[in-house]
């Protein structure tokens, strides 16, 4: 008798093994250098419009830092003025033109080589996932050392030449010049989630596969309906760039922040609110109106509140949010209800894409808050007004969350109820009668 062994060598498999390996991280090393460069390109581009190319000598450092912040770093200031004088300084916001970017080409990237697998491994996305993760903070690190630099601070100055008060404090105060540093915090772990979530074509592993119905049509849609406010945010820019002037604040505002704005413009439109306030000499890049609202409070310790009649007192057209709300919403809605199942139930609609809402707002709104702070202090009392200043802007996170579910729950209902008139998936069109 013959026998016949129907194992393979055992050389075979370690070879295949470390092949996948070696191929995953090579994708994965393409992924986050792509993801990387997409947002330099993106920061830089906004920061000289924004005027940071005259910065002296410190745009390469102020890039890496906006790369960092947008990375998910977190950016630490502090500062020295000599030891009769102080400075605080204080910085917490996302750049998120800049973050999603680079979210939308490192998830593309980490998605296309599985565009033709049916089904995959937990084990090969574990490892597709980790490897993206170890280098995109291997990167995110190197990034943080080039983003420090010391600017000096100088004393205001008229046309007529240098004030006197310079060479006073420079004497007196024994003034050095600020320092910045940053380090790094979190990593791109819920962009590989969001970007597993919304694709449809992406396998998922066979203990997963039966979420891919009530979950990845209402994440899909969601995703739509933030894109298509940026969209109407990059239109809406453009437009005032070319006909209201100011083109490179506008253009800095939208390399920069333009989620910011758009995302907040999404949940005042569904009734959310924002408390802030824009104090001293400078701000950070917004449009007019919200500025005009920001600072409406004059030198009030109070917070201004953005929302819809706070804006429409400084620009009627401020109400169109609401109906853009409304019909962006429904067509999110209508999408979501038309890539499920027929036999999901209006219910079930409505349940899904309310749960959907009021995640993505609870996601997006904290990304939106922003706080920046500088002064310069005098023997550690008071600060010097013209080295000043202070923004924020924080949301009502939990209001705003709680009017995404029922806006969600309303319009998901809307939406399966439009889409029963559209042949879906799993449906059998009726046979004519013989």
């Amino acid at each position: 008798m013959v026998r016949v062994s129907s194992r393979l060598p055992t050389s075979t498999r370690p070879a295949a093994s470390n092949g996948l390996v070696a191929r995953i991280a090579v994708q994965a090393l393409a992924a986050v250098v792509a993801g990387y460069l997409a947002m330099a390109v993106t920061a830089g581009l906004g920061l000289w419009a924004a005027g940071a190319a005259d910065l002296p000598g410190g745009f390469t450092a102020v890039l890496a830092a906006v790369v960092v912040m947008a990375a998910g770093g977190k950016v630490e200031l502090s500062g020295d003025a000599g030891s009769l004088a102080g400075t605080q300084a204080e910085l917490t916001a996302m750049p998120l033109t800049v973050t999603l970017v680079g979210a939308l080409v490192t998830g593309f990237c980490f998605l296309r080589p599985l565009r033709h697998h049916a089904v995959a491994g937990t084990r090969e996305l574990l490892l597709r996932a980790a490897s993206v993760v170890v280098l995109w903070l291997a990167a995110l690190l190197g990034l943080s050392a080039l983003a420090r630099h010391d600017f000096p601070i100088t004393i205001g100055v008229g046309d007529e030449g240098q004030n006197p008060l310079t060479d006073l404090f420079g004497e007196l105060l024994d003034a050095v010049n600020p320092t910045v540093g940053f380090r790094t915090d979190v990593g791109p772990t819920g962009v590989l989630a969001v970007a597993l979530l919304v694709s449809r074509r992406t396998p998922l592993p066979p203990r997963l596969v039966r979420y891919h119905e009530p979950v990845r049509p209402a994440a899909f849609a969601m995703l739509l309906l933030l894109l298509a406010y940026v969209a109407v945010g990059l239109v809406t820019g453009i437009v005032v760039a070319a006909t209201k002037g100011h083109a490179a604040e506008t253009l800095a505002v939208l390399l920069l922040g333009l989620p910011n704005v758009s995302w907040l413009a999404l949940g005042v439109g569904i009734g959310g609110s924002w408390q802030g306030k824009v104090e001293g000499p400078f701000g950070l890049p917004m449009p007019q109106v919200l500025d005009g609202v920001l600072r409406g409070g004059g030198d009030s310790p109070d917070l201004s509140t953005v929302d819809l009649s706070s804006l429409a007192e400084q620009d009627a057209r401020a109400w169109w949010l609401l109906p853009i709300a409304a019909v962006l919403l429904l067509a999110a809605a209508f999408l979501a209800a038309v890539r499920s199942p027929a036999r999901v139930r209006l219910w079930q609609h409505s349940l899904h894409l309310g749960i959907a809402f009021a995640l993505t707002m609870l996601v997006v709104t904290p990304l939106t808050l922003v706080e920046a702070r500088f002064g310069l202090s005098i023997l550690g009392i008071g600060d010097l007004d013209s080295l000043g200043g202070e923004v924020v802007l924080r949301p009502d996170v939990w209001k705003t969350v709680g009017l995404a579910l029922l806006w969600g729950l309303v319009f998901g209902f809307l939406g399966g109820l439009l889409a029963t008139r559209v042949h879906r998936k799993g449906e059998v069109a009726a046979q004519p009668p013989k």
